[in-house]
Parts: structure tokens; C-alpha cells; sequence
């Protein structure tokens, strides 16, 4: 083992560049596709067709094929469509489809939102009737009643589910390096392998950050599970 390698200055700031861009990524994709799945698990779980169709035909589209074919199509199919290439350097919001990391967290972002969606529109069935039911006692209307009371509770019962999609949405930013001019932990991992040929030291040390990041992850949630859904924990007789 030439751990030695790794550690050179130059290295390891390869490997803190790519941990930031996968947090970036990350982060980026979390709130774009979080917040396109609140609306659209209100219309999944809709009794009209014409709203919860098109919902459930895009998550089962997005759930049933791989994120990395999902990248591939953005980045070197609608990315370089004549039609895009044409506005990219002067019309929003073409412009952005030059930044290879734009296409990225896009496809990470649509990933990530058809899960969310699933689950949150899930949470939203199981909502307590008593709940509705006070809520229409005290004289909500529908549309309050989801946003006071059936949205913020779906929300807090769906953190635990929500922790586990974070965490593969992290893991799945390895896929990053796919796109070229984007240097990702995994990216940086290649980087030392190919010009060094060591390939024990590189990625082990690319998976030894991913597994931090893990672990402060799941006591970051940990922490808000605590807070949010205390009130579901069993109580001291």
C-alpha cells in the first residue's frame, strides 16, 4: 500500500474539490427536486385522472431506469439537441445547459424528485382520519387542512424513508464523473489510479470519505427524527 501517494498536498486537495462538488451536487439536487415533489405528490394522490396520471407515469419512468442512462440522455442528448446548442450562449435558461454541472444535478434532481414524490404521496394516504377530522371540525377548508395540517405531517413521517434516498442520492453523485470537466470524489479516485495505477489506495480512500459523509448523514437525520417525530416514540410508563 503507497497511502503516501494519497496524501500529497496536491491529491488531497483533488479529493477535498471533489467532496465539495459532490456536496454541492448533492445539496443542489435535493432542494430542486424536493421542492417540484411536494406538488406533485398532491396531484399523485388526487382522484383525478388527469392529475395523478402524468404524475405516476414520470415516477414510474424515472423509478424503473437507471440514473446513469438518466444522466447520459441530459448531458449528451438533450444537452446537445441543435435546438439547445443554438440559444446556450445568450437565451435563459439554455445557457445553462452548457455547464456540465448544471446537467448533472438536473438528472440527479428529476432522480431523486420521483422518489420523493412516491414517498411523500404515500405518507399523505396513511394521514390519521382523526386528523382531517379535527381539521374540519374546527372549520378548515380542504385546501387548509392539507396545507396545516396532512402536508406537515406527511413530511415529518416521511423522514425516515427521506434519510435513506439522501443517502443513495450521495452515493449515487459518483456517477458525476461520468460527465467530462466534472471532478467528483470518485472522479479524483480515477485520476490518482490512472496516473499512479494504484487502485486500492485511491478508491478506498474515495470510499472512506463517502462513508463519512454517511455517518453524518444519518445523525444529522437522527437528530431530526428526535425533534419531529418525538411525539411517535413509545412513552415511559
Amino acid at each position: 500500500m503507497q497511502f503516501d501517494v494519497v496524501f500529497q498536498t496536491e491529491h488531497l486537495l483533488m479529493y477535498l474539490e471533489g467532496t465539495w462538488v459532490a456536496l454541492q451536487l448533492l445539496i443542489s439536487c435535493l432542494v430542486v427536486g424536493g421542492a417540484l415533489a411536494i406538488p406533485l405528490a398532491l396531484m399523485r394522490v388526487s382522484p383525478q385522472v388527469w392529475l395523478h396520471g402524468p404524475v405516476w407515469a414520470f415516477t414510474y419512468v424515472i423509478r424503473g431506469t437507471p440514473l446513469l442512462i438518466q444522466l447520459y440522455i441530459i448531458y449528451y442528448g438533450v444537452a446537445q439537441l441543435d435546438f439547445i446548442q443554438a440559444r446556450w450562449d445568450e437565451q435563459w435558461p439554455w445557457t445553462a445547459f452548457k455547464q456540465p454541472f448544471f446537467c448533472a444535478m438536473l438528472a440527479f434532481a428529476i432522480n431523486t424528485c420521483a422518489y420523493t414524490t412516491e414517498m411523500l404521496a404515500g405518507s399523505i394516504r396513511d394521514t390519521s382520519a382523526g386528523e382531517i377530522e379535527a381539521a374540519q371540525a374546527m372549520g378548515m377548508s380542504r385546501a387548509q387542512a392539507v396545507w396545516r395540517i396532512v402536508l406537515p405531517s406527511a413530511l415529518r413521517r416521511t423522514l425516515p424513508a427521506y434519510s435513506n434516498e439522501v443517502i443513495m442520492m450521495l452515493h449515487s453523485t459518483s456517477l458525476a464523473s461520468a460527465v467530462p470537466a466534472l471532478l467528483d470524489i470518485t472522479g479524483a479516485a480515477r485520476t490518482i489510479y490512472a496516473k499512479y495505477y494504484l487502485p486500492f489506495e485511491a478508491f478506498i480512500t474515495a470510499g472512506l470519505i463517502y462513508l463519512t459523509l454517511t455517518f453524518t448523514l444519518v445523525g444529522l437525520f437522527k437528530l431530526a427524527e428526535g425533534k419531529w417525530l418525538a411525539y411517535l416514540q413509545p412513552r415511559a410508563a
